[in-house]
């Protein structure tokens, strides 16, 4: 009788750490962030979300390949995405290399190989989503210190890239001097197609947008502002936002 009962206590004990264990492992299943929808900044070459998050495998190596460090991988408290790959751009917006390296590692088709050079890429849009925070439309110089606060997040990564270092080279350039940094920073090869400065109507010059940005965050990134004045907004097209506003 002894024994029938020890095992009744062991089988329930192993039970239970099994639909723990299964909870854990399909991102808490009784999380209130587990059934919410993430739009999230994805990669270069990520498919639709719904298949998205069906093939990838969550290994990372997109992650590993980066030289730039701009992919994380989502946490638990981040719902259904739980280790998927995105890019915070407030920290560190895709720079377009010209090989797009995550996407030749992902090995699932997550990130559509058929994106094989910067102008394939097709994250998002860019928009300028606070101007009333725009340095540059106020005239107001890039102030002190920026490349400082630059290099803050240069100063959290181990192994800092070649291709990092020469980024945090460049924002020293600007210090002190009329803000164009989201059109001078812009990574694409002709960045003209996607991002210019223009007049503005109070004196200042606005960034503007065009058909050729492809969402990648850089932008976001450098802005100077302490909540970027220009965001991204993911998974939408130029057309589809700014059709809607003329």
């Amino acid at each position: 009788m002894q024994k029938v009962q020890t095992d009744r206590r062991e089988f329930i004990k192993y039970s239970a750490l099994g639909v723990l264990g299964l909870a854990l492992g399909g991102g808490m299943i009784f999380s209130p962030y587990a059934l919410r929808a993430e739009n999230r900044l994805r990669p270069p070459g990520a498919v639709d979300e719904k298949k998205f998050l069906a093939l990838c495998i969550k290994c990372g190596q997109c992650l590993q390949v980066c030289p730039y460090h701009s992919i994380k991988l989502a946490d638990i408290a981040h719902g259904h995405g739980v280790g998927t790959p995105y890019i915070d751009a407030n920290e560190r917006g895709c720079w377009a290399c010209s090989a797009v390296p995550c996407v030749l590692a992902c090995p699932t088709g997550a990130l559509d190989h058929g994106c094989e050079k910067p102008e394939d890429i097709h994250m998002g849009i860019a928009v300028l989503e606070h101007p009333n925070t725009c340095i540059a439309m106020k005239n107001i110089p890039i102030p002190a210190g920026y490349t400082d606060r630059m290099s803050k997040f240069n100063d959290s990564v181990v192994n800092l890239h070649e291709l990092e270092v020469e980024l945090l080279e460049k924002f020293s350039q600007f210090e002190g001097k009329q803000c164009t940094l989201c059109a001078d920073m812009c990574p694409i090869p002709n960045p003209l197609s996607a991002i210019a400065m223009v007049p503005d109507g109070g004196g200042g010059n606005r960034p503007e947008i065009y058909d050729g940005c492809i969402g990648c965050g850089a932008c976001q990134e450098v802005c100077p502002t302490s909540v970027p004045s220009i965001v991204i907004k993911p998974r939408v097209t130029y057309e589809e936002y700014y059709a809607s506003k003329k």
